[in-house]
């Protein structure tokens, strides 16, 4: 029975694999993206110049974006046994594939030669999607500092009763 985040040999094989720092690299350099990208995309609206600037800073933080995501599933494989949907991150994952989508949807309406303010809009909403996204990752890896915290005032209380 599941009692936190991670049983003791998920937490052992989060620990043990390179996905974990992988993870903990690509994470920060994708908020890193996605601000440079939102400053860019803020520019164009407000100016009507850097259209090109910000296209790339979009597809450049889409190519994060997909990097990320094949490297967690990747993770979260090795750490639970299954490529997604693991019960400890179904809502993150749920709200990945929306934000996948919608960064998705940016590049096939670039391609189409959609209008350039509506995908700037479109930009935006991703990002703000991502940062949900962002906020609910976070939310676990304190979760998991919590746990680990936890279990080891827990041990050392054993160890002092006995």
């Amino acid at each position: 029975m599941r009692t936190g985040l991670y049983t003791p040999e998920e937490r052992k094989r989060r620990d043990e694999t390179k996905w974990t720092l992988v993870q903990g690299i690509l994470a920060p350099v994708q908020f890193l993206v996605m601000g440079v990208s939102v400053f860019l995309v803020l520019r164009y609206l407000r100016t009507g110049q850097g259209l090109e600037a910000a296209h790339l800073s979009i597809v450049v933080k889409t190519l994060v974006l997909y990097t990320i995501m094949v490297t967690g599933a990747i993770w979260e494989k090795v750490v639970f046994g299954q490529y997604l949907f693991h019960e400890s991150f179904f809502w993150e994952d749920v709200v990945s594939f929306f934000v996948i989508g919608q960064h998705t949807a940016y590049l096939v309406g670039l391609y189409l030669a959609w209008d350039p303010r509506f995908l700037m809009w479109m930009a935006l909403v991703a990002y703000a999607a991502y940062t949900v996204n962002a906020i609910q990752f976070i939310l676990k890896l304190r979760a998991a500092r919590l746990q680990d915290a936890a279990e080891k005032a827990a041990r050392a209380v054993e160890v002092q009763v006995a």
